[in-house]
């Protein structure tokens, strides 16, 4: 069964019209999403949870939850705190954490990523040891994987930059946000954009295969010309991709809801949103979901590689380190999570005091119900879009047999099925962040809601 014109006009016309009154109401990078996760009645064996997991290959995260200073808008797990001791115990009890997972990495490792948090705030021998943890413990193979590793202008310099290259890192992402200095301030972030500038042009002479640049639209202040000032002097340094982010503030970020504009005429992130769309698609860059845009051609990785494939579609992502998340099939778990200094020292203090990391007691179950609205939304808030045969071969029903509400998407125009595919085309992608929300569980939305931060 495919999409049919199940919704009457007037039904359709006032559903959109809600999305488009309110298109930022939750950013819903992984479902279920991070808040939903509670403690499990049972601790559960990780050997038990990973004995069966069907994915043929799997994604390998380190978190490290360190870095200079926590931006206005920042809601990650993550401890402003350069102390190289309190790094180095980290490491040790990362490492401890990998050798007692090492069992489980039963399939090869088709991507690796290190994220946080500012890695590279790391040492350069701390950072060399995070690699011979995941090769000499975990058994990457760096000719197999795609190597991800995420850093800020102020850590880069040419020795951490010579760690990288030399264990064959193949994407670089940098976060950027504004190249206007006040608009950095406003948001926190002290920056100095010739700062920025000396990163990028050292960047540029190591030659990674992937560079990518984050960038964020709706800052305080900020103009459609300031955003395009911003946008081309980051096209000026040809990087393979470019993140952009509407700015979202959280009642437990430093920057507050109320510092922004109310939601509506006033609000300005649509727009620049379609300017950015309009600007990089002059420059060469496809769109691939409402924040990623890559400039045709690119590969992503080393061409002396030959990566495994890995699909986006799949779980088997095993997180090593405090705040990273694991996916199976059936079971999401990860550390507790917290934002403010407080709770963020006090949970990482107990991972690093821990002696076992060999069950995983708080995270999220995931039914059929839930599992299907995951293979879902990781299909339809990219532009490489839900596949129906994929869905029925996995759920023994159709998409739109189980799930009627998809037909709202097809009859908006946000949507088409071509080829068997259901796919949002531009306008639809912009308006991901209240579709996710839209098309989330009740059990999901509600535990998301009553979570509260310590």
């Amino acid at each position: 069964m495919t999409e049919t014109a199940l919704y009457p006009k007037e039904r359709v016309q006032t559903w959109k019209k809600e999305l488009a009154a309110a298109p930022y109401r939750s950013y819903l990078y992984s479902y279920p999403h991070k808040t939903a996760y509670r403690t499990f009645e049972q601790p559960k064996r990780l050997s038990e949870l990973w004995k069966n997991e069907p994915a043929e290959s799997y994604f390998l995260y380190m978190h490290i939850p360190f870095c200079g200073a926590r931006c206005g808008f920042c809601n990650l797990f993550t401890l402003p705190d350069k102390r190289e001791d309190v790094h180095k115990r980290y490491v040790d009890a990362l490492e401890r954490q990998a050798r007692q997972w090492a069992e489980l990495a039963n399939r090869p490792f088709a991507r690796f990523a290190i994220g946080g948090g500012t890695p590279t705030l790391l040492r350069p021998d701390q950072l060399e040891r995070l690699f011979g943890i995941a090769e000499n413990i975990m058994g990457l193979d760096p000719a197999q994987a795609s190597i991800s590793v995420e850093t800020s202008p102020e850590t880069i310099d040419s020795e951490r930059l010579g760690v990288l290259q030399a264990h064959r890192v193949d994407r670089v992402s940098m976060g950027i946000q504004s190249f206007i200095e006040a608009e950095a301030a406003a948001i926190y972030r002290p920056q100095n954009p010739d700062e920025v500038r000396r990163a990028l042009n050292l960047l540029q002479k190591f030659d990674f295969p992937l560079l990518n640049l984050d960038l964020i639209y709706g800052l305080p202040g900020q103009t459609r010309e300031s955003w395009l000032y911003s946008l081309n002097e980051a096209l000026h340094y040809e990087p393979g991709e470019i993140f952009i982010y509407p700015l979202y503030t959280r009642e437990h970020t430093i920057l507050k809801p109320g510092d922004m504009p109310a939601a509506g005429a006033d609000d300005p992130r649509m727009d620049l949103y379609l300017t950015a769309c309009e600007r990089l698609e002059e420059c060469g860059y496809q769109q691939f979901s409402m924040r990623r845009f890559a400039r045709k051609g690119t590969v992503g990785h080393s061409p002396s590689k030959s990566p495994i494939a890995y699909g986006c579609q799949e779980e088997g992502m095993m997180g090593l380190g405090c705040g990273a998340r694991s996916y199976t099939r059936n079971v999401h778990y990860a550390s507790r999570y917290g934002v403010s200094r407080r709770a963020t020292e006090s949970i990482i203090a107990d991972y690093v005091a821990a002696e076992r990391y060999d069950h995983a007691d708080y995270g999220f179950e995931l039914d059929r119900a839930e599992q299907r609205l995951r293979f879902v939304l990781k299909g339809i808030l990219h532009s490489e879009g839900l596949h129906l045969d994929e869905y029925a071969e996995r759920f023994g029903a159709g998409a739109f047999e189980e799930l009627p509400q998809l037909n709202l998407l097809t009859q908006s125009g946000l949507a088409a099925v071509e080829d068997g595919v259901l796919r949002m085309g531009r306008e639809g992608l912009g308006y991901s962040d209240s579709i996710g929300d839209w098309l989330i569980s009740e059990p999901v939305r509600g535990r998301m809601q009553e979570f509260v931060l310590p």
